[in-house]
């Protein structure tokens, strides 16, 4: 267990695994190391003999503080306070809205990031920029009247059958997950920016690192599209699809893969 403290001030918790380039897990909604036992820290086990592994709470989340007013640059100044105490560069893997953030990170961090793998960001490019926008002000709404738990509901409404959430909400899991729900605007506010526009931003065209881009063949529909449109955007991108995999990864199946590809950076 460590910690570093970001530009503004705000506390970040993280953990290492192995020895290497450092390589950084930049969490999706929802994600953070207590509500993630398992996934995560198999890939990172898997990955910690090529590589330092660290796995970080975002802020709002676990181990990690959190200081309004929220923007994502502070999130990438929390990534760039974590690349500092760790040797001054890094490679990422992003997770989901986490490979979205992941993304703004190396726009403006430059030469600090030395590659990145993203697994399904969830750009849908059927969806309108105006509707990005509606969603995050929907949901921004519902922090401000510190509503996280409906945060969490709205969220997981739009992705899970009625029953299974109900089921969900009544587990001994369920108060670590509504307990981050604020912090669910945090994603929803990555993803806005990210689709301001019906292509993707100019500024990811500053990327000069290598980027994979990944998507699971029995996942939502809108990924395969999603991830297309991501890679269109940048400089030095390549695709792949997964045969078998949904929006949850395979760490057996990920890991080689990743360690293929930063073998190239």
């Amino acid at each position: 267990m460590a910690s570093t403290t970001s530009k503004d001030g705000t506390h970040i918790g993280y953990e290492i695994h192995g020895s290497g380039p450092l390589l950084i897990c930049v969490a999706g909604a929802t994600q953070y190391r207590a509500v993630d036992p398992d996934e995560t820290p198999a890939l990172a086990r898997l990955l910690a003999g090529d590589f330092t592994v660290l796995i970080y709470d975002r802020r709002g989340r676990g181990e990690s503080g959190d200081t309004s007013p929220y923007a994502v640059e502070r999130e990438i100044e929390d990534i760039a306070a974590l690349i500092a105490a760790n040797g001054g560069t890094a490679r990422l893997f992003g997770m989901s809205s986490g490979g979205v953030l992941a993304l703004e990170a190396a726009a403006q961090l430059g030469a600090e990031i030395e590659g990145l793998v993203l697994y399904e960001p969830p750009i849908d490019p059927e969806k309108s920029a105006e509707a990005y926008q509606r969603d995050h002000a929907e949901m921004a709404a519902l922090g401000a009247q510190g509503k996280a738990e409906e945060m969490m509901v709205s969220f997981l409404g739009a992705i899970m059958p009625e029953e299974a959430l109900t089921d969900f909400r009544n587990s001994p899991a369920w108060p670590a997950f509504a307990s981050v729900g604020r912090s669910l605007e945090y994603d929803y506010r990555v993803l806005a920016g990210a689709r301001e526009q019906d292509t993707p931003p100019p500024r990811w065209r500053r990327i000069d690192a290598p980027v994979l881009v990944i998507d699971g063949a029995e996942s939502f529909p809108f990924m395969k599209q999603g991830a297309d449109w991501v890679a269109s955007g940048l400089p030095h991108a390549e695709r792949r699809t997964l045969a078998g995999l949904d929006h949850s990864y395979d760490p057996q199946i990920l890991a080689p893969l990743i360690t293929r590809f930063f073998g190239k950076v």
